[in-house]
């Protein structure tokens, strides 16, 4: 079966700059794509090419098998919100929310039945007559995304459309972008360069770097079995080993990362003994004990406590390498000089090829 959307060996170079480099994409119906990235690394450049304000340089792009390349961006019935709301700062937000309605020749009635439905979906109803400047960041976006919908469009295109709000609005908004997509079966394609609101927000996600999807995955995929550097250091934080591989026995490999250290790691992809290796293991995983595990078990010295709230960023280091743990509060943590073991599970850890 063929995907949505599917954006075929695509590439999109400015002049000499190459910023989305022969890229094959497949999008399902009613998915929730993130793309995410550091800025430049590709992620707007494909969105705008979807929405049809730029043009490929190479490849094709089809929405539900037709190409679009070459089609007006009016013609492909995609709604979308971009950072700075673009709300028409003359207009009330009904105005606001009918403009798409009037400008595809719908009658003043119905435009008023699916502006008052829509308004209502997002409990704005009673702001209808207001205008943008009198509105708070997060009405605004509610007014934006509103004015998306309305025409009910084949796909929502989203870039970065909470980057201004403060952090507690924006992660209500994430939940109510979230249910709003659940509830109405929307394909979503939301590009951010925020990790977080991608994991919480994605079916899938796609981790933009240098103009290439590096990792194509759900957010759990993505932040616990991460295929290379780049993903397992964008996303969350890590803790990465290098080493070379000294046996391979029973699905696990040993790794020697130095002289004095040697753990295993699970090893599905049945690396051989020898290769050079990277081990990522996340902060949260590692536990501090006054004996060593069945595990892996790392004699250290803490060398700093950080405090963060919910945890204890404790910085650890002994045995020629240094790692970070996350340790609940109420876990007990031994003070700053004290001797104890960075315990970790073997099912815990990635094997990165680099």
């Amino acid at each position: 079966m063929a995907p949505f959307i599917h954006f075929d060996q695509v590439t999109k170079s400015f002049g000499s700059l190459r910023v989305v480099d022969n890229l094959d994409l497949r999008v399902e119906k009613g998915e929730f794509l993130s793309l995410l990235g550091p800025s430049g690394s590709g992620k707007t450049t494909l969105l705008m090419m979807l929405a049809g304000f730029e043009n490929p340089s190479q490849g094709s792009i089809r929405l539900d098998g037709t190409p679009i390349e070459n089609m007006p961006s009016h013609r492909r019935n995609m709604g979308v919100v971009f950072q700075n709301y673009a709300l028409f700062p003359h207009m009330t937000v009904a105005e606001n929310v009918a403009f798409p309605l009037l400008m595809r020749g719908v009658g003043k009635a119905e435009t008023v039945r699916q502006v008052t439905r829509a308004l209502d979906m997002v409990r704005l109803g009673h702001l209808k007559e207001r205008r943008p400047a009198q509105l708070s960041g997060g009405q605004q976006q509610r007014v934006a995304l509103t004015r998306a919908l309305v025409f009910e469009p084949t796909v929502v295109l989203m870039d970065e459309p909470l980057g201004a709000l403060d952090k507690q609005l924006r992660e209500h908004m994430q939940l109510e972008l979230r249910d709003l997509h659940r509830k109405l079966g929307l394909t979503v394609i939301f590009v951010t360069h925020d990790q977080s609101e991608a994991l919480t927000m994605s079916d899938r996600i796609a981790l933009f770097n240098a103009g290439r999807i590096e990792q194509l995955d759900t957010p759990e995929g993505i932040y616990d079995r991460p295929r290379t550097r780049f993903v397992a250091e964008f996303i969350g934080e890590t803790n990465l080993f290098e080493g070379v591989v000294r046996s391979v026995a029973n699905g696990t490999a040993e790794v020697s990362v130095n002289p004095r250290v040697t753990l295993r790691a699970e090893n599905p992809a049945g690396i051989a003994a020898g290769a050079p290796i990277l081990i990522s293991v996340r902060p949260e995983r590692v536990h501090l004990q006054t004996e060593a595990g069945a595990g892996n078990a790392v004699p250290v010295t803490i060398s700093d406590h950080v405090y963060q709230g919910d945890h204890v960023r404790t910085h650890l280091a002994g045995q020629d390498l240094s790692l970070v743990a996350k340790i609940e509060r109420r876990a007990g943590i031994g003070p700053i000089g004290s001797a104890a073991f960075a315990c970790f599970d073997p099912t815990e850890c990635t094997l990165i090829e680099p």
